[in-house]
């Protein structure tokens, strides 16, 4: 679970190009890191998700999915739901992190290692939920970089991934975990399959430029 401070906040917006999506903003910050913000309700999102997960992979490189979060707690369980629902669709590349078998905090430094063990010329995109301000929840944000798991419950466990998903669940608050207990099941729902959209997307782009995959 992620949490968004204010003193991160993008300085520059653009509409992402050649995207159907309306609610597609590109943002960069004062570090370099660029990020794309949509809605869960655009019917077109899983589009734009897929463009900007091609933007972020300049190189090219195998994708690797880790899905992170917690089947015991409803807020947090985007990232295992992701996963279940990316190994069901049976997308040609691994996939890290279900509702079976979730990579939760006390997970997330072994399977750092061993991903790049594994996969030490793969580009990793990590799927996590998050909190936000008031008027943000349903809103999925790409990032090209990692995320830092558990920030969203004052937990640091450092950053996992080459590039990130998040989805806002929740209004972040001193009683985030309380709050992730009282998401609904539609919006995690709703939010986990327009990812997936946006990854299938993504990959039907990738398998297009390396077709023997």
């Amino acid at each position: 679970m992620n949490n968004f401070e204010n003193n991160n906040a993008p300085i520059i917006g653009q509409v992402l190009n050649n995207t159907k999506s309306a609610s597609a903003i590109k943002n960069r910050s004062k570090k370099g890191i660029i990020s794309y913000t949509f809605s869960s309700f655009d019917l077109n999102v899983g589009e734009s998700i897929g463009q900007s997960l091609t933007i972020y992979n300049k190189e090219r490189k195998n994708p690797i999915f880790a899905c992170i979060g917690s089947d015991l707690v409803l807020g947090d369980s985007l990232g295992p739901l992701v996963g279940t629902m990316l190994v069901k669709k049976n997308i040609p590349f691994y996939v890290y992190g279900t509702l079976k078998s979730p990579i939760t905090a006390k997970d997330v430094f072994c399977v750092k290692k061993q991903l790049n063990l594994l996969h030490p010329n793969s580009y990793i995109i990590s799927i996590d939920a998050g909190v936000g301000e008031v008027d943000d929840s349903g809103l999925i944000k790409t990032f090209n970089c990692g995320l830092k798991p558990g920030l969203g419950v004052n937990r640091n466990l450092g950053v996992i991934g080459d590039c990130s998903i998040i989805g806002i669940v929740a209004e972040k608050s001193a009683k985030n975990y309380q709050l992730f207990n009282m998401t609904r099941l539609n919006l995690i729902y709703t939010m986990a399959e327009k990812i997936v959209a946006g990854i299938e997307s993504f990959t039907a782009q990738y398998k297009k430029i390396n077709p023997y995959i």
